[in-house]
């Protein structure tokens, strides 16, 4: 497997329309390119709190391999703008509506329609992703999971599934309460809108993937989604174990689904974020997956 040296990642301000009152907003993504023409591109989109720029390492890794990485931050977090507030009044169908399409769309008309491009993305990245593969099913050339799972408490063992329908539908109720999610202060999940945080606990307690507002029954749509999926779980990683990871696959029952555990080297800690720093393994899994394709 051949390797070439990438460059200095690029900061990328992509601009999207306003949309139903919501007005300008801007997703700023971090861009890392192989020295030659890349033979793919791989968009990240990252988990609750984590910024584009984290990825840095792992981009890098990639841009190594030949391909090309754009690491995106979600709405409002990292550099992108609005930051959440109380008026904030979008959730996952928003995101896989329009940020995610106009974000594609501006990385096909940079790299080009022939350069084949995969989704990444890391926990409630990878939930939106299936989403949005559900709106455009031809948008993309296939799925990568990596450290990210349904929310949907009986994909957790034991005693942590309690866990999580308890912590996600209080997180719900303090979304309401508060007017929007102060996960900043309380040192978990960031500065997420409400509505975002119901449709996030809505997983957690049903299962099913239909956000609040939506114009489309998902369900029904995910059915008809055949596209390629690489879903990683991570060792160590307790928000997306690989029971969780297996439940966001199986919304895609018509999709060919690769699933591969990563384990690190011996004395390499790994977990549901700091797989990022130490991703080389999940980097080169990526191009053998993409090559075989």
């Amino acid at each position: 497997m051949s390797r070439a040296a990438a460059t200095a990642a690029e900061r990328w301000e992509v601009p999207l329309p306003p949309y139903r009152g919501d007005g300008e907003r801007q997703v700023v993504a971090q861009v890392t390119e192989p020295a030659g023409a890349p033979r793919a591109v791989v968009l990240i989109w990252p988990a609750m709190a984590v910024s584009a720029s984290y990825y840095a390492p792992f981009c890098a890794e990639l841009a190594e391999l030949g391909i090309a990485a754009v690491a995106a931050d979600l709405r409002g977090q990292g550099e992108s703008r609005p930051r959440p507030d109380r008026s904030s009044g979008y959730g996952y169908d928003e995101l896989a509506s329009r940020d995610w399409p106009g974000v594609v769309a501006a990385v096909r008309e940079r790299f080009g329609a022939r350069v084949p491009l995969y989704l990444l993305g890391h926990s409630i990245g990878g939930q939106v992703s299936v989403l949005y593969a559900a709106r455009e099913p031809a948008g993309v050339d296939g799925l990568v999971f990596v450290a990210a799972g349904s929310v949907d408490h009986r994909g957790f063992p034991g005693a942590s599934g309690l866990r999580v329908l308890l912590s996600t539908q209080l997180a719900s109720l303090v979304s309401r309460v508060w007017g929007y999610f102060p996960g900043h202060r309380l040192g978990f999940a960031g500065r997420q809108p409400a509505r975002l945080i119901r449709d996030w606990a809505r997983i957690a307690r049903t299962g099913e993937f239909q956000p609040s507002g939506a114009d489309v029954v998902y369900a029904d749509r995910l059915a008809d989604v055949r596209l390629p999926v690489l879903a990683v779980s991570v060792a160590g990683d307790t928000l997306a174990p690989p029971s969780a990871v297996d439940r966001l696959c199986a919304t895609l029952p018509s999709s060919v689904v690769e699933r591969w555990h990563f384990e690190p080297d011996e004395g390499v800690r790994v977990d549901h974020v700091r797989w990022a720093r130490a991703g080389a393994p999940v980097a080169a899994r990526i191009r053998a997956w993409a090559d075989g394709l």
